[in-house]
């Protein structure tokens, strides 16, 4: 398949004008690479996997830097950290030269962005594909076949399948990055952890309940989930409350970034076989969760996500803030609509002060209405915005 634009894209560009340096991270895979030459075809590429141009650049990193005066663009930048202090210094001295970097590691990116190129860099994350950039490819999937199948690059372009891409992934990827970033001996405790947490999706965190469960401290379970959140392979999702005095659930929930790799950790081998699971509603859930932060960092936006639950076990799914307002979504994967599910968006506004500017319902059924107080949305038609 050809080249398929990204959401982020116009974000993107328009930071350009601004910023000497723009950076993107995100999982690997995403296509990090692909947007940034594509939106930058005149910069000069430089990849620091290549063993011969990371020893170059970790050797004589002003050399490496000023080999040209075009724009450069560096793949894996945090595998030599400390160009960007010496970047730093170019921009300072050349504000006509340009940079664009991809990493993926938000936490060793992000921590070496921040110390060396605070104010000159425009940061953003790049996340596997959302719907609305491949509506072609998804609508000839029914619902089950599309979350399996999940939603990066590679297998939304056709160049492998989810049965041959996940195992690969967590191979290559999740237990060697990650591994290593923790020295983790036992893989197969980690690994068990992983997949603790894919059973988990859409439920609170409770540090200690997997503490009990995986074998270690609870600060131990603390540091594998903050590198999994840095690597975006778990999200965590905040939250809402007006007031912290007031008694609501303060701990967030957990959420794959991916529908397909937790499917893998869930060990669904099939769209059949996801079809009956008792977790394909938690999957339904965290698809659409990730769609909408999706949203927001496609627009170069931080956080605005959220979810609503009080003590009393009223809860709300799924909330979006922006511009003061909220927006209110409950999600189910029936294809059957029933009014009844409804019920906590109709009393949301008696538990918050925020205005509510949007109440829907997201399902996989045919029924649709927008004209009522409550929306009524299959999954395949719901916009944010």
């Amino acid at each position: 398949m050809n080249y398929i634009n990204r959401n982020i894209e116009q974000t993107i560009s328009e930071a350009a004008k601004y910023f000497p340096v723009i950076a993107v991270t995100g999982p690997r895979q995403s296509g990090k690479s692909t947007l940034l030459g594509h939106l930058f075809p005149e910069a000069i590429k430089f990849s620091l996997k290549d063993v011969n141009i990371r020893s170059f650049a970790e050797s004589d990193p002003i050399a490496f830097l000023n080999q040209t005066d075009k724009p450069l663009f560096i793949d894996e930048v945090q595998k030599v950290p400390m160009l960007l202090e010496y970047i730093q210094g170019i921009v300072d001295n050349h504000p006509n030269r340009k940079f664009f970097l991809s990493g993926s590691s938000n936490f060793e990116l992000m921590k070496s962005v921040s110390e060396s190129l605070a104010g000159r860099a425009g940061v953003y994350e790049l996340l596997p594909m959302s719907y609305t950039e491949i509506p072609a490819y998804a609508f000839g999937k029914d619902m089950d076949t599309f979350l399996y199948d999940g939603l990066f690059p590679a297998i939304c372009t056709g160049k492998n399948i989810a049965g041959f891409f996940y195992p690969s992934y967590v191979r290559t990827y999740i237990e060697k990055d990650i591994r290593d970033l923790l020295n983790i001996r036992d893989t197969m405790q980690f690994l068990r952890f992983l997949k603790l947490c894919a059973a988990r999706i859409g439920s609170v965190f409770n540090a200690n309940e997997l503490s009990s469960e995986v074998g270690v401290d609870s600060k131990t379970i603390a540091a594998w989930l903050s590198v999994l959140t840095a690597s975006y392979i778990i999200y965590l999702l905040p939250p809402y409350y007006e007031n912290i005095s007031k008694r609501l659930v303060k701990r967030p929930k957990l959420y794959f970034t991916d529908p397909g790799l937790a499917c893998y950790m869930l060990d669904i081998e099939s769209p059949a076989q996801l079809s009956k699971d008792k977790m394909r509603g938690n999957i339904f859930e965290n698809y659409i969760v990730m769609e909408a932060v999706k949203h927001r960092t496609n627009s170069g936006k931080e956080g605005g996500v959220y979810f609503y639950r009080d003590s009393n076990g009223n809860e709300v799914d799924l909330l979006i803030k922006e511009e003061g307002m909220l927006k209110a979504f409950e999600i189910k994967s029936s294809m059957t609509y029933i009014p009844e599910f409804g019920n906590t968006l109709k009393k949301l506004s008696g538990w918050l002060t925020t205005p509510i500017e949007r109440k829907c319902i997201v399902y996989n059924g045919d029924f649709e209405n927008t004209a009522g107080d409550i929306e009524v949305i299959n999954y395949r038609n719901l916009k944010f915005i």
